[in-house]
């Protein structure tokens, strides 16, 4: 169990997925930048963090509802929570829905959020939180997303692992990955390219240690022709 003061914003798990040092930026250095991208997103969630509160069709929605999970030592928000009526005229049930832009991932990092929401759901309400929806932008359109055990065990996983990386207060040194880097509106505080290219190690990259050698070649070479002993 994690004490309040040492709780991680939710949200940190769709960076940390995305990117380690793109979490570490945000996180540790406490560096930010915005793009047409992040702009997107955030002009999404306006109405969802208004607070509102409605009923649909017998279902009650509430917004911008405060999380948080000792357990996994996270707080957060979560733009939607629907509560549906229970079977049997049982507890309604809880079912948190994210806002997002764009479409749907390859990776899992939008999940990863959403049952880290439906996980602190669970451990403040003593309910069970089955499944969630991701609402994307552009086609407009629900995916619903099953709370199983390998996404819950993943969840889990990530959520120790950030608090790892708080605790060492490091910021990984970058990967550049053209299609995923090009869309970081962090790009130009990362610098993934140059410092990628100036050594950083990287499977079958150059080392630094190489780029060091090949950077001071010409200077030991020309102490040689003076007949100078390079320095140790």
């Amino acid at each position: 169990m994690y004490a309040e003061d040492d709780l991680l914003p939710l949200s940190g798990l769709q960076h940390l997925l995305y990117c380690p040092r793109q979490w570490a930026l945000i996180h540790v250095e406490q560096a930010w930048a915005e793009n047409r991208l992040t702009a997107e997103g955030r002009l999404l969630h306006e109405r969802a963090d208004s607070g509102e509160r409605e009923t649909r069709h017998g279902v009650r929605v509430a917004r911008a509802i405060a999380l948080q999970s000792l357990r996994l030592g996270l707080s957060g928000k979560a733009d939607v929570v629907e509560f549906h009526p229970g079977e049997g005229g049982g507890a309604p049930v809880p079912v948190p829905v994210e806002y997002k832009r764009g479409r749907p991932k390859a990776h899992r990092a939008d999940e990863v959020q959403l049952c880290a929401q439906a996980l602190c759901l669970e451990e403040m309400l003593g309910a069970c939180v089955p499944l969630g929806f991701l609402f994307y932008g552009e086609p407009r359109r629900r995916t619903e997303v099953a709370f199983d055990e390998p996404l819950r065990a993943l969840t889990e996983q990530s959520a120790a692992r950030m608090h790892a990386l708080h605790r060492a207060g490091r910021t990984p040194p970058p990967e550049y990955e053209k299609a995923k880097c090009g869309a970081c509106s962090l790009i130009e505080l990362c610098q993934p390219k140059a410092l990628d290219h100036a050594g950083r190690k990287r499977a079958g990259g150059p080392s630094a240690q190489a780029y060091l050698a090949r950077a001071l070649a010409p200077h030991l070479e020309d102490a040689g022709a003076n007949g100078e002993e390079p320095a140790p």
